[in-house]
């Protein structure tokens, strides 16, 4: 997981909470941008929230999908591996 957790010997899921702060911040940042920059009315503004509003739950079903098969893909990498 890199760093984070590898320099503070603390194990790899701690440098999680920090790394969704950070991209929360980093959100935040990106509309109040848009909106100085093309103001309220824009569709620059609108796309920026609507943009990252969207992609996280595609993001969370792609994830639950690929859980969800991960036989599948296990199943596959073991009868390559036989071969």
């Amino acid at each position: 997981m890199g760093p984070m957790g590898t320099r503070s010997r603390t194990g790899r899921h701690n440098g999680s909470p920090p790394r969704r702060s950070v991209a929360s911040n980093f959100f935040e940042l990106a509309v109040a941008t848009a909106i100085v920059l093309f103001g309220f009315s824009s569709g620059a503004a609108l796309a920026t929230v609507v943009g990252v509003l969207v992609e996280v739950p595609v993001m969370l079903s792609v994830v639950s999908i690929t859980r969800r098969t991960k036989v599948w893909y296990e199943r596959g990498a073991r009868a390559r591996a036989s071969q």
